[in-house]
C-alpha cells in the first residue's frame, strides 16, 4: 500500500476517533437545558460535568492530532479545507474555547447568574461544533468549487446548501443520542433513567437522518464499500437503541460508538481517493497523489506515529478506566468552594 493510501486511512481513523469520544463530550454539553433541570438543579449539572471531567481534554486531543495529521502529510488538502471553510471552522473553534472556559469559570463562583451564562456557553460550546462538523464533512464528500489552482471559489451560501444541512442537522442528533447513552452509562438514579428516555426519542430522529443523508450520498458517489459501513453502520444504531430500551448502557453505548465510527469510515471510503473533489471540473479535484506531501515525510511521519500512537491509546484508555464508576446527585457535595470542571470528579 502507497503511504499516501495508509495516511489517508490514518487521518480517517483520527477524524473517525474524535467523533466517537467528542461527540459524547458534545452531547453531554446540549443535555445541560434537558437534564440539568428541577430543584436539585445544581447537583444535576454538576453530575454531567463530572461524567466528562477528567477525559473531556484528552478527547479534544484527536482533533489537533487530524488537523496536523492533515498539514504534515496533505498540506495542499489542509490549504484548500482550511481556506474554503475559514468561517465555519472560525465559529467552531471560538466555540471550542468558551466551552473550555465555561468548563473552567463556572465554578469559580458561588453565584447562579455566573453559573447560568458558562452554562450556556458550554451548550452553546456543543451545539454549534456537533452541528459545523456535519456541514465540513457533507461538503466534503459532496463536492465544491475548486479552481485549476486547489483554491475554493464559492462562497459561505455555497456551503449552506441543503445537503450540507441535512449533515449537519445529522451529526447533531448522533451526538446527542450518543452524549445521552454516555450520561446513562455513567451516572445512577433519576438521571440514568431521564437520560435514557431521552436516547429513546433522539435515537429514531437521528436514525432517520442518518440513513437519508447516507443513502444520499451513497447514490453520488458511493462504492461497495461505503455501502457495507453504512448497512453495518445503520445495524449497529438499531443494537444499541434496543439495548438502551433494556436498560444495557454499556452495549447501547458500544452500538452508537460503533455506528458513529462506521459513519465516518463509509463517508471516508466514498471521498478515496479524492481528498477534495472539484464540482467545477473532476481534473481539479485534490487526490492522494497531488495533494500529498514527499515520499521521505510520509516515511518519518510513519515511524512517529508507529512509536507514539500506542502510548497516547493506552494512556487515554487507562483514564478511562479510573474512572469508570457511576455517580449521583447523592455524591456531590453542596457547592460551598470554587472547583474546576476538572476537580469536581466523584471517586
Amino acid at each position: 500500500m502507497e503511504l499516501t493510501t495508509v495516511w489517508f486511512v490514518l487521518i480517517g481513523i483520527l477524524w473517525a476517533g474524535y467523533f466517537v469520544l467528542e461527540g459524547f463530550d458534545f452531547g453531554v454539553g446540549m443535555l445541560f437545558p434537558v437534564l440539568g433541570r428541577g430543584a436539585d438543579r445544581e447537583r444535576r449539572r454538576r453530575v454531567l460535568l463530572n461524567t466528562i471531567g477528567p477525559t473531556w481534554d484528552g478527547n479534544e486531543v484527536w482533533l489537533v492530532t487530524a488537523a496536523g495529521a492533515t498539514f504534515a502529510a496533505f498540506p495542499e488538502w489542509y490549504a484548500t479545507l482550511f481556506s474554503g471553510f475559514y468561517l465555519i471552522l472560525l465559529v467552531i473553534l471560538v466555540a471550542l474555547i468558551l466551552r473550555v472556559l465555561a468548563f473552567d469559570y463556572r465554578g469559580k463562583r458561588d453565584d447562579p447568574s455566573w453559573r447560568k451564562r458558562w452554562d450556556a456557553a458550554i451548550v452553546f460550546g456543543s451545539v454549534v461544533p456537533a452541528f459545523a462538523w456535519g456541514l465540513v464533512f457533507t461538503n466534503m464528500i459532496h463536492g465544491l468549487p475548486i479552481n485549476s489552482q486547489g483554491v475554493y471559489t464559492g462562497g459561505l451560501l455555497t456551503l449552506l446548501n441543503p445537503l450540507a444541512l441535512l449533515g449537519g442537522l445529522t451529526t447533531l442528533a448522533l451526538f446527542l443520542l450518543h452524549g445521552s447513552i454516555f450520561v446513562a452509562l455513567k451516572t445512577d438514579g433519576t438521571i440514568r433513567r431521564e437520560a435514557r428516555h431521552v436516547a429513546t426519542r433522539v435515537g429514531v430522529v437521528a436514525a432517520v437522518l442518518a440513513i437519508a443523508l447516507l443513502v444520499v450520498l451513497n447514490l453520488q458517489t458511493g462504492n461497495d464499500i461505503s455501502w457495507i459501513c453504512f448497512v453495518a453502520a445503520v445495524i449497529a444504531l438499531v443494537v444499541g437503541l434496543v439495548f438502551n430500551v433494556r436498560g444495557r448502557e454499556g452495549w447501547a453505548f458500544s452500538g452508537t460508538f460503533v455506528a458513529i465510527g462506521l459513519t465516518v469510515a463509509a463517508l471516508f471510503t466514498m471521498l478515496f481517493p479524492d481528498v477534495m473533489p472539484s464540482t467545477s471540473n473532476a481534473a481539479w479535484s485534490l487526490t492522494t497523489d497531488n495533494a500529498s506531501s514527499s515520499h521521505l515525510t510520509l516515511a518519518i511521519m510513519s515511524w512517529v506515529a508507529l512509536l507514539f500512537t500506542p502510548i497516547v491509546v493506552l494512556y487515554q484508555g487507562w483514564a478511562y478506566w479510573i474512572f469508570r464508576r457511576r455517580i449521583s446527585t447523592d455524591q456531590i457535595p453542596p457547592a460551598t468552594e470554587p472547583r474546576l470542571a476538572s476537580e469536581q470528579v466523584v471517586h
